[in-house]
């Protein structure tokens, strides 16, 4: 029997520690706002992740990694599209383009770089079932989650502060008024300048951070340092109209109540 919840009740880390905890096999799948996401663990270790509607073969992995040049992407793509990542990596280690170290290291690095997208990820529905078979095709890697709740733990804590900082992206930007501050003269990064660029009243965080292809962490971690450099401050975006509040799934429930439902959803993952 599966697993199903909301990530407002119980977070990513939680579930990493539970699968890691009880050596548990299986995929999880997590439903975003805009995206969805597939990881597949083996005993309680991380195999595989991919995000829809991205690259997710193993030649677009390589070619992002450095591993293949943007050329032998493109001949990879039109002329072994057929084969499966599996069959893909055999044909490279054999030809001797690639080694299977090489071709394991970057995948491992892209499994878990998804991990770490997933961290930045406030609301979703996931659900977790037990034994499902690997994804087709798919070469699988044993990654130890141990090192990756650390990291999760610690962006958890980030992300409550940055979120009592900016509590929402409803919110824009505008420019403090400092006469003799040159933004020229500003050693800022290629990620802030972008955010720079977009700073007008008329502007939410929420639409700069589409524009910018940032998720929300990235977002409230620039504005966060353009905020306390006093480049900028927030202000409500013209013609703002406040939106109604989410109401959180276990909001009635009282605190004892709602101890108690999360633990009995940590018991019923560890009896998977």
């Amino acid at each position: 029997m599966g697993l199903k919840g909301n990530l407002r009740d119980f977070s990513i880390t939680q579930l990493l520690n539970l699968i890691n905890l009880a050596r548990k096999t299986g995929l999880l799948v997590i439903q975003g706002p805009n995206e969805k996401a597939e990881v597949y663990f083996r005993e309680g270790r991380l195999a595989y992740a991919g995000i829809s509607g991205e690259d997710n073969s193993l030649a677009g992995i390589l070619y992002r990694g450095g591993k293949l040049t943007r050329a032998q992407y493109n001949v990879l793509r039109q002329r072994a599209s057929n084969l499966s990542d599996k069959e893909l990596g055999l044909l490279l280690v054999n030809a001797g383009y690639l080694t299977q170290q090489d071709v394991l290291d970057a995948l491992k690095e892209h499994y878990v770089a998804v991990v770490r997208r997933l961290f930045t990820w406030a609301e979703g529905l996931f659900s977790f079932e037990l034994q499902a078979p690997s994804p087709k095709g798919k070469i699988l890697t044993r990654v130890s989650l141990e090192n990756l709740i650390i990291e999760g733990s610690r962006q958890m804590r980030e992300w409550e502060r940055l979120q009592d900082e900016i509590p929402s992206l409803e919110m824009a930007l505008k420019f403090t008024e400092r006469p003799g501050t040159n933004l020229r003269n500003l050693n800022l990064s290629v990620e802030e300048w972008r955010v720079i660029s977009l700073v007008n009243p008329k502007n939410s965080l929420r639409q700069i951070m589409r524009a910018t292809k940032m998720n929300e962490l990235e977002i409230r971690r620039i504005v966060y340092g353009l905020l306390q450099a006093g480049i900028v401050e927030l202000v409500r975006p013209e013609g703002y109209a406040p939106p109604k509040p989410i109401k959180p799934a276990l909001a009635d429930v009282k605190p004892e109540e709602r101890r108690s439902l999360v633990n009995r959803l940590i018991e019923r993952i560890r009896n998977l």
